[in-house]
């Protein structure tokens, strides 16, 4: 395979230039790092500055406040400034690899801030990794970036230690490192624990490899299924990226072993259109809607696991660039959420005030605005002089007062003193990079994350698993079925060994079954993307390829598919205008499906894609998003049963593009539209719903909840309240389910959204096993921002719902959320007036009577579509009339069901065109009528 035999040429490579390169130290010396025999290493302490003593800022006992005052004391502005600027690595900016006498004429003299990805790898967007000899093995690349701190400890005049920062989001960017699936892949596992593991062995892996600061996770929430970024975040559900980014960073965190800088902050991941590059502007959001979604998981991850580093974004929010607001830099972040790490730029966002924002007049300019708004270090793809020398000049002229650049220096000290760079500044184990890195106890966590991050979105007739005692023949096809790319590009580790999924499949099934494979089709065609909009026929190359994958799957037991996309349909700056299968994918499903065989297709993509005939008419589809190194192996345990398969959508499905906006969280009624009936005659104008709702995902099993209890069921503003239910795995197969807790504040002062994620739990259940399940829901759960845009929690009733997706509710009940001081609080059916409250009350000695154009309303909960109606009639006056009418919105009613009343004392059910409902409505038409009880699904309560 290709990927593979470029790892072998690269190996060989590495190998041949370290046997030529004198620089390259003897193996012994690849064990435990030496340092020379210079006078400024003491037993337990540096001297950094070679003064012969030990400087405050040198005692490790000393307070690490007292030791920034002592260290910034002691610095001029040169020092200062170099802090506040990234050096990017080898063949990126930096030109050595080690270094060389020629440093102590270069800026760095000074010292530098940090130094992004020296010597990791990656080399540029298209290349393959690097061919340098201190890339890879581990051992050697840790001695090289040792060698690096050298310099900046032993020949610059305050020894201050660079802070080698590299990317992280699916493992550290190294040739080699534990691979795991991309962020959005992670996110699907919805498994705390897992993600703290992802990331402690992110940050160990990239602490023995000599670097001390991982970017790392991303925080954006997505939005919008057509930006390219969408494989990066965790899903659309700011509660759920809380969760799992404060697991992220905590992993990453611990012991301090690296810093965690997270992405992008903030308002990044809804630009208009989903668009990108040098369009990364202008999302479209209101205010409330940034405080809700995007600043959310910032908050929590700043408070609950104390992140040491923030990215600034490119783009700007209601016309304020984020580079240059003091607002959003300095209020919100550090005031506010009280953030003590250090801001670093986001590549070209200090160019962009002057270079698109047209907020600025000049670079020098842009620099003040930036490092006033509270900007710690720049980082980009250009020489630090181009930002360390206008900001000298600001500060010699004045512009910039040394009192704001000595608050910006003593953040980026913070981070390098807790992080042990002035304690531990060299990675000394140097063979434990060799036996940790990419070892085989961490593959395992990998394979996990990536059987974990699987979504069964079908599985008609029990199509899977399939069996290897049954199966002797498959024919396999698509794009993605031989191609792993996918797991080696930028922000990752670059050169591992990957497993496709024919790779998996073959392993798996052994040399007892035959295994057919052709391409079937590219992943795009000759003129995509024009061609979605342009349609051409197919070629003549392209009829025959498919024409191999139709004979192939005529041979076989099971046709298996693999579609979706790669590097070049998603990824940073890869925004799409359609969520369709890009290229001749479609013709290439549809000519296999047509064969008549059983099909399962399995999508591996960096987006939800809209495979609405998939889904109608191939009956197993399952979900990979881009499942890592560990990929083929995880997905064909699933395909044969040797594991269950239990991720759930963190994303939505919509059915169109045309649908977007369409994610999760959602405001009431915003996703109810037009009628229901299709056709000539038919009402209906769009289409409407998700293919897949937020929380949505199969099992090769079936589960069972019960016995909600809320305790206690009437709270103050400041309680905490637990929540629990019972879970029982009901068929025959040991499985996983995603249990799902969703609030509702039924009445508020402004409108909130329908549903709030606000718990879940990942729980494995033997076949026939029942579990308890609990939750804790704290006060921030029920907040709300209010008119005056303060955070408050408003007294009232809340809904507790419990389900297997977003509009997979299976238990439900009410919270009381009572102000303090009042002792007794009367639960009522919320917006339901007292005649409708004693037809709904299970009580046939309470009635309501109504005569002649009199009538009962029922309250609908969001998106329901009833169709029929349980009315027990009490008494009536002959001749007695009804009509049954509902209403979708806007206030107009329309019947829907007329008839007599014939039959009193029981219950009489009338059914109707299934419709979407705001309202349901009784409506006597004449004589006289009493109804004691209406059996009516999804009444808002």
């Amino acid at each position: 395979m290709r990927y593979l035999l470029t790892c072998s040429l690269l190996s060989l490579s590495l190998f041949t230039m370290a046997q030529k390169d004198s620089r390259i130290p003897p193996a012994k010396d690849l064990i435990i790092y030496q340092l020379p025999k210079n006078s400024i290493y003491h037993k337990g302490w540096i001297d950094f500055n070679k003064n012969g003593k030990m400087d405050v800022y040198e005692d490790p006992s000393a307070t690490i406040d007292a030791r920034i005052e002592d260290l910034l004391s002691q610095m001029n502005v040169d020092e200062k400034t170099c802090q506040m600027v990234t050096l990017y690595g080898y063949k990126r900016v930096l030109a050595d690899d080690l270094p060389t006498p020629e440093w102590k004429n270069k800026l760095w003299k000074d010292g530098m801030g940090a130094i992004d990805e020296h010597l990791n790898g990656f080399q540029q967007w298209g290349l393959p990794p690097s061919d340098n000899p201190f890339v890879w093995p581990a051992s050697r690349h840790a001695w090289a970036l040792n060698e690096v701190q050298r310099f900046f400890i032993e020949e610059t005049r305050l020894g201050i230690p660079t802070d080698f920062t590299n990317e992280g989001i699916r493992g550290v960017e190294s040739y080699m490192a534990t691979n795991f699936p991309t962020q959005l892949g992670l996110g699907h596992t919805w498994n705390r624990d897992l993600i703290n593991k992802v990331g402690y062995i992110t940050g160990r892996e990239g602490r023995l490899l000599g670097y001390t600061n991982i970017y790392a996770p991303i925080l954006d929430v997505g939005r919008d299924q057509r930006w390219g970024r969408y494989e990066e975040v965790y899903g659309e559900s700011p509660y759920l990226v809380a969760e799992l980014g404060v697991a992220m960073t905590k992993g990453l965190q611990k012991d301090y072993q690296v810093a965690s800088t997270a992405k992008h902050y903030i308002a990044y991941s809804n630009n208009k259109g989903g668009r990108e590059g040098m369009a990364r502007v202008d999302p479209q959001m209101s205010p409330r809607e940034v405080e809700n979604i995007h600043v959310y998981p910032w908050k929590r991850v700043i408070k609950e696991a104390g992140l040491l580093g923030a990215m600034s974004a490119y783009n700007d929010y209601d016309g304020f660039p984020i580079q240059s607001s003091y607002y959003w830099l300095t209020t919100v972040l550090r005031k506010e959420m009280g953030f003590k790490g250090y801001v670093v730029s986001d590549s070209d966002a200090v160019e962009y005030l002057h270079s698109k924002h047209g907020t600025s007049a000049d670079m020098k300019e842009s620099v003040r605005q930036s490092v006033e708004a509270g900007l710690n270090v720049r980082c980009t793809f250009r020489s630090p002089d181009s930002y360390v020398l206008p900001l000298r000049e600001l500060i010699h002229e004045g512009g910039i007062s040394m009192e704001t650049i000595d608050d910006r220096v003593r953040d980026i000290l913070r981070v390098k003193f807790l992080v042990g760079l002035f304690d531990a500044p060299y990675q000394i184990d140097l063979k434990a990079a060799d036996k940790e890195v990419n070892s085989l106890e961490n593959q395992q966590i990998a394979l996990q994350a990536s059987r974990e991050s699987l979504v069964l979105l079908k599985n008609e007739n029990n199509t899977l698993p399939l069996s290897k005692d049954k199966v002797k023949t498959i024919s396999i096809c698509g794009p993605n079925a031989n191609d792993a790319s996918y797991a080696l590009t930028h922000y990752g580790p670059l050169a591992v060994e990957v497993s496709s999924v024919l790779d998996g499949i073959t392993a798996k099934v052994g040399k007892n079954t035959e295994i057919l494979y052709t391409l079937g089709c590219d992943l795009v065609d000759a003129n995509w993307p024009e061609s979605e909009i342009l349609p051409s026929p197919l070629t003549t190359d392209e009829q025959a390829e498919i024409d191999k994958a139709v004979a192939n799957a005529l041979k076989s037991d099971v046709a298996i598919v693999v579609l979706g996309g790669n590097n070049r349909t998603c990824g940073e700056n890869k925004s799409r205008s359609s969520l369709d299968l890009p290229g001749r994918q479609l013709n290439l499903l549809q000519a296999v499906q047509a064969t008549g065989k059983p099909v399962v297709l399995i999508m591996i993509n960096g987006r939800p894609n809209s495979i609405n005939w998939a889904d109608k008419y191939v009956p197993a589809i399952l979900e990979a998003w881009y499942p890592g190194s560990q990929g083929g192996k995880a997905i064909a345990d699933v395909l044969f049963g040797d594991y269950n398969p239990g991720g759930k959508l963190t994303v939505t499905f919509p059915k169109t593009v045309g649908q977007i906006p369409f994610n999760f969280p959602v405001k009431p009624a915003s996703q109810v539209d037009g009628g229901r009936s299709v056709g000539m005659q038919g009402n209906m104008s769009r289409v409407n719903g998700a293919l897949y709702p937020f929380g949505y995902g199969l099992s090769y099993t079936t589960f069972k909840y019960s016995d909600l209890m809320i305790s206690p069921s009437v709270i103050t503003p400041k309680q905490e309240v637990t929540v629990r239910c019972k879970i029982t795995n009901t068929g025959d197969r040991d499985g996983d389910e995603v249990v799902q807790l969703y609030t509702r504040d039924i009445i508020s002062s402004v409108t909130t959204y329908e549903k709030n994620l606000r718990g879940f739990e990942r729980v494995h259940l033997k076949a026939g096993e029942t579990k308890e399940v609990s939750f804790t829901l704290y006060p921030r759960d029920f907040e709300l921002l209010n008119l005056d845009n303060n955070w408050v929690i408003e007294p009232g009733d809340f809904r507790i719902m419990i389900g297997a997706s977003s509009e997979d509710i299976r238990l439900k009940d009410i919270l009381t959320v009572a102000p303090y001081g009042e002792q007794t609080v009367l639960k009522k059916i919320a917006g339901v007036n007292e005649s409708v409250s004693m037809v709904l009350d299970n009580n046939n000695n309470t009635e309501w009577d109504g005569v002649n154009g009199d009538y009962l309303t029922f309250v609908m909960e969001e998106n329901t579509q009833p169709d029929r109606i349980g009315i027990y009639w009490k008494a009536i006056e002959h001749p007695a009339a009804f009509e049954i009418q509902l209403s979708s919105g806007g206030g107009q009613f329309l019947t829907v069901f007329k008839g007599d009343i014939k039959e009193t004392e029981k219950l009489s059910t009338y059914s109707f065109p299934k419709t979407i409902a705001s309202d349901v409505r009784i409506v006597i038409t004449s004589g006289k009528a009493s109804i004691s009880e209406v059996k009516l699904e999804n009444v808002k309560r």
